[in-house]
């Protein structure tokens, strides 16, 4: 399937997508029109970072896994070729979410797991990038709602009641969903794989504690801390941070040993200001989140320290890239607007991006803002079109996306 793709002739495409797309053409022989890759060419030695059935590529091979609430279609656009490929409706979805490898649309039967078919391993000291056919795995059992959480090894799904189910993620690399085990215990929240163990908050909604299980299922460490009223959460290089009505919890390891340690806000914040809902750019150690209509919460794990930055207009959606990017926030007038997160300063605003109205109708999901090392996507579903955008130049819109489908629900894999 090919889509209109509106390309912005001031600026050269990023060289690392020109790159890519050579040593594709090149290198290994390009993905399919329907998505399929072909065999891996035997060679005499396995290579270092070899995946069976995937191609090895020089930078990152980012994907959206697009889909239309109200049709259940589901699309995957392919960043680095700009190919749209179709894939099998998911019908009820309401949210979609991703561990940087894998889809996972929310329905009322359960989770449907899609596989992107693009990943990066990340082992410190270099990075492996893929890519790899893409495919429908399977579902998750279970009623809406689920929070899943992956890293290499492990998937865990914790329903709205706080319940748990495991599954190996090696399995549903492999197409399969799997055996599942059960998690013992009730937790507020998420059950978040880290550091080969398992943390999570072991209480209910109004407080609970810091647990952390290995893989198995045992508990093996308490650390001393408790989060009042738990919502939020996400990984960073420096630990996984828990949202808490104080602020946040920051929970890393060193030589095994688990410790939390308190970000609080600084000052009272009301509930309906609260961070509770966290996007960063994976790999990154600034995470954003909306702190009320018109105004976004940053916390630079890094540094323990959280800022507030006013915005223009009510906010849809909001995200950064860290390490001295620009805030992005997507804004009521249906512009991305950047701001300078260390002054708050707004920087520069894009035309309107959404099409007649930012407002998202009853039920529906809300637009995201997807950002990577170069590129922020956003989402417009009544304009059935996806926005690339330069955020290191002023906002610039790199690329436009026209689509045969309402993309009200985007993930970025590739990560």
């Amino acid at each position: 399937m090919e889509p209109t793709v509106r390309t912005h002739p001031t600026r050269r495409l990023p060289t690392a997508l020109v790159l890519t797309a050579a040593l594709l053409a090149t290198g290994c022989s390009e993905q399919s029109d329907d998505g399929r890759e072909p065999a891996a060419t035997e060679s005499s030695g396995t290579p270092h970072g070899y995946v069976e059935g995937a191609r090895e590529a020089a930078e990152e091979q980012s994907r959206l896994i697009l889909g239309d609430p109200g049709t259940g279609a589901s699309r995957v656009l392919d960043l680095v070729t700009g190919k749209v490929h179709e894939s099998a409706p998911v019908t009820g979805a309401d949210g979609l979410s991703t561990d940087g490898r894998f889809g996972f649309f929310h329905t009322d039967r359960g989770t449907h797991v899609v596989d992107g078919g693009a990943w990066t391993v990340d082992h410190g000291d270099h990075v492996h990038y893929y890519r790899a056919a893409i495919r429908h795995v399977g579902d998750l059992p279970g009623g809406r709602g689920a929070e899943i959480r992956s890293d290499a090894a492990v998937t865990a799904a914790t329903d709205p009641e706080g319940r748990t189910t495991l599954y190996d993620r090696t399995a549903l690399e492999k197409g399969e969903v799997g055996p599942a085990r059960t998690l013992d215990g009730v937790h507020a929240g998420a059950v978040v794989p880290y550091e080969e163990h398992l943390v999570a908050l072991a209480g209910d909604d109004e407080s609970a504690e810091v647990a952390v299980y290995d893989r198995s299922g045992r508990r093996v460490a308490s650390p001393d801390a408790t989060c009042e009223r738990p919502a939020g959460d996400a990984v960073t290089r420096r630990g996984v941070v828990l949202g808490c009505a104080d602020g946040a919890l920051l929970v890393s390891a060193e030589d095994g040993t688990f410790t939390a340690e308190r970000i609080p806000y600084g000052q009272d914040v009301p509930e309906k200001e609260r961070a509770t809902a966290f996007r960063h750019r994976a790999g990154s150690d600034t995470l954003t989140a909306p702190a009320g209509e018109r105004a976004v919460w940053v916390l630079d794990v890094t540094d323990r320290d959280w800022t507030r930055v006013r915005t223009t207009g009510p906010v849809l959606a909001a995200n950064t890239a860290g390490e001295g990017s620009p805030l992005l926030v997507l804004e009521s007038d249906g512009a991305l607007h950047g701001y300078d997160i260390a002054t708050g300063r707004h920087t520069a605003r894009t035309e309107p991006l959404l099409s007649k109205t930012a407002k998202t109708p009853a039920g529906a999901a809300a637009p995201v803002v997807e950002v990577d090392r170069s590129r922020a996507y956003v989402n417009d579903r009544t304009g059935k079109r996806v926005y690339e955008i330069d955020y290191n130049d002023a906002l610039r819109v790199a690329r436009s996306f026209d689509l045969d489908i309402a993309p009200g629900l985007m993930a970025e894999t590739g990560r």
